[in-house]
């Protein structure tokens, strides 16, 4: 009975255009509910069963709040898209709880120094990252069409609440993204010779316009070195770089410098922000550049640069 349900929940998921990575979550969130009330179907339980569960995530299994979020999420689909049933308002959920924590940000003297220690692709990826603003997730789902050397500028597509938003192009990485597209486009043209060079593309743009797959201006920007089967559609095709694989990268290049930062790639996005700001950028156009819906989210920010006590000069420094 599980199976099913979660087939039909696959199904709902398949049909809304989302991710594989967010089929893979609720699927997994949706079997660890029916476990945790000893198997029994998601129709039988209530509003109640909902709240006990998301509480045992916060209280006994002490979650992140992204975490729980992430679960009530996946059980809300369940229930309102896949079942059709009204959870109500969940009133005695208690949520987790989320530390308010001011972002890890790098001097523009340590960003010089760990790109200094970087090669390939690698590099190239965090140049973008920290130059243009992007997550990890995003400079590696960038397809070659997405770059615009004529306008300088980026285009991101379904990022975070499936909207599109621009931002600029460095100049200092336009020659050396040009050789990579280059390089890019010669393995194209020989997977195509093979039989292969086919790309996965977003919702149902293959049925829209037949034969796009197999353009280069849709294949990924920094492909894999390996081709695989797409776990949705079966073709086997080169997926984009792993962002696992640059973080490793980044990890062994900050021990190298004896960094004692906690360095991630995100690292980069947040140095982008705040070394913006410190230019006299306005907080708007970061915002806007970032993507972020609030402008509460961008201002965390702020805080970074205000340093310790709100930007008061401490009397033994006077």
């Amino acid at each position: 009975m599980t199976m099913k349900l979660i087939e039909r929940l696959k199904r709902e998921i398949k049909r809304r255009n989302y991710s594989y990575n967010t089929q893979k979550s609720y699927s997994a969130w949706t079997i660890r509910y029916v476990k945790f009330h000893d198997m029994k179907h998601p129709s039988e339980l209530n509003e109640s069963d909902i709240v006990c569960y998301l509480n045992f995530l916060a209280n006994d299994y002490h979650v992140a709040a992204s975490t729980q979020n992430q679960a009530l999420s996946a059980l809300v689909f369940l229930y309102e898209q896949v079942l059709k049933i009204n959870i109500g308002n969940l009133q005695n959920l208690k949520r987790a709880k989320k530390p308010k924590r001011v972002p890890t940000v790098l001097s523009q003297i340590e960003v010089k120094s760990i790109m200094n220690e970087l090669t390939g692709v690698e590099k190239l990826i965090l140049e973008l990252i920290y130059g243009s603003g992007l997550r990890v997730s995003e400079a590696i789902s960038l397809r070659i069409q997405d770059i615009d050397f004529d306008y300088h500028q980026i285009t991101i597509r379904n990022t975070k609440g499936n909207h599109d938003r621009i931002t600029m192009l460095p100049d200092k990485v336009i020659p050396k993204l040009k050789s990579h597209i280059s390089k890019v486009k010669q393995l194209h043209e020989r997977d195509l010779e093979r039989g292969w060079g086919k790309t996965i593309l977003p919702n149902r743009l293959a049925v829209k316009y037949p034969g796009a797959e197999s353009q280069f201006k849709w294949q990924y920007l920094f492909p894999s070195k390996f081709r695989r089967v797409d776990p949705i559609s079966g073709i086997k095709h080169r997926y984009h770089l792993s962002a696992k694989k640059i973080r490793i990268t980044l990890n062994r290049a900050t021990k190298r410098l004896n960094i004692e930062k906690r360095v991630t790639p995100h690292t980069f996005c947040h140095s982008f922000a705040t070394h913006l700001l410190q230019n006299g950028y306005d907080i708007r156009t970061v915002q806007d550049l970032l993507g972020h819906k609030s402008l509460k989210t961008t201002s965390i920010y702020l805080h970074v640069l205000n340093r310790g006590g709100h930007g008061v000069k401490s009397p033994l420094d006077f």
